[in-house]
């Protein structure tokens, strides 16, 4: 279980960067609170932190359930995954959105995968 959580505190910890990269750009391109709009890189910013956000409602259950319910060694290869779907997911909305489907199915297809394996090893546990 160390292992899930290290990788979740590790996703935390990125996702306070992306957070903190939002607060340093609204000074930079001075969008001022409340706003989430103006210049195109500030959004940019806003957008990949507002999407990490998304994925990690998922992301923390799902890796806490598939390493308690089936293994907390293989909950690493899609734990860090999502990190680094992520983090390419970032490099590339910010230099160019389009480019940005790589890290978001990478990101995705962690997610599924510790969804599926924390259903299916629960399943196993009931029956």
């Amino acid at each position: 279980m160390e292992y899930a959580v290290l990788i979740i505190l590790l996703a935390l910890a990125q996702f306070t960067y992306f957070s903190l990269r939002v607060g340093a750009g609204r000074a930079k391109y001075k969008i001022d609170a409340p706003k989430t709009s103006g210049d195109e890189n500030w959004e940019r910013l806003y957008r990949v932190q507002q999407n990490t956000m998304e994925q990690l409602v998922l992301f923390v259950p799902a890796m806490l359930a598939f390493s308690f319910y089936l293994s907390a060694r293989w909950a690493l290869i899609p734990g860090i995954l999502f990190v680094v779907g992520r983090q390419l997911y970032s490099w590339e909305y910010i230099s160019k959105p389009p480019s940005r489907a790589p890290g978001m199915a990478i990101t995705l297809l962690a997610n599924a995968v510790l969804l599926a394996g924390a259903v299916i090893g629960i399943v196993v546990r009931i029956f």
